[in-house]
């Protein structure tokens, strides 16, 4: 952990395969998942500082992807692929411990929860159903938002009515802003901000991320090169 101009770096954490997830609402806590081969995944929680981690052992032969946060702060959504499903699944656990229930298979993965609480920002990444979704948790309908769009992150702003998304381009990304209410669209969505330079959506794991106000973005650019071969028959 550290400031975002890497500042202050505290160690959280050691292990075999780590991934951070997301912040808690008010920022004070950090959830980050951990896989060691042989043995069932688990998740943790933790304050800035590496005090205060609590333990969360997750279900065998299911894999996490990513771990949100309720606004209230009592119940994670966690996304997770279960050996031999078709489709990605979202369960929800108590903060305080409990045994994961699942909420919803088939509407994609979860990125965000509406500051209300009842509805899941969700994004299809492939297949006839791409998009951007809402997931009524109370009435379990899933609704599509934005039709045909390839990204991988969804903030809902601070007012709670918009929500961004990036989608790249050759030489620039473009951070668009969606109106939406009662877990529908409102209207069609509208350019909040371009950046005048490219970086990947995903890059052994999601490769960017931005502030909720657009204040920081913050992106990942690999480097490395490419070989080319010629294969020839003997």
């Amino acid at each position: 952990m550290s400031d975002v101009d890497g500042g202050n770096k505290a160690k959280l954490a050691q292990g075999e395969a780590l991934a951070t997830a997301t912040w808690a609402p008010d920022d004070s806590r950090l959830a980050f998942l951990s896989e060691q081969a042989g043995k069932a995944e688990k998740f943790y929680a933790v304050n800035p500082d590496g005090s205060g981690m609590q333990t969360y052992p997750w279900l065998e032969g299911s894999t996490m992807q990513a771990i949100q946060w309720s606004p209230d702060q009592k119940t994670f959504y966690v996304n997770a692929w279960q050996k031999g499903a078709k489709a990605g699944s979202v369960w929800k656990e108590s903060v305080e411990g409990s045994t994961p229930e699942k909420v919803v298979d088939g509407c994609g993965f979860a990125f965000d929860v509406s500051l209300d609480g009842k509805y899941l920002l969700s994004l299809i990444t492939d297949g006839e159903k791409v998009g951007i979704y809402s997931y009524g948790i109370a009435d379990r309908t899933c609704t599509i938002l934005v039709p045909g769009v390839v990204t991988f992150g969804l903030n809902i702003e601070k007012s709670g009515k918009t929500f961004l998304y990036a989608v790249p381009g050759k030489k620039e990304v473009t951070i668009y802003r969606q109106k939406w209410a009662a877990g529908k669209a409102v209207g069609g969505p509208q350019v909040a901000i371009k950046l005048p330079f490219a970086f990947p959506l995903v890059s052994g794991g999601n490769a960017y991320d931005f502030s909720r106000d657009l204040a920081n973005v913050v992106f990942a650019r690999p480097g490395g090169h490419a070989d080319l071969y010629l294969l020839t028959q003997q």
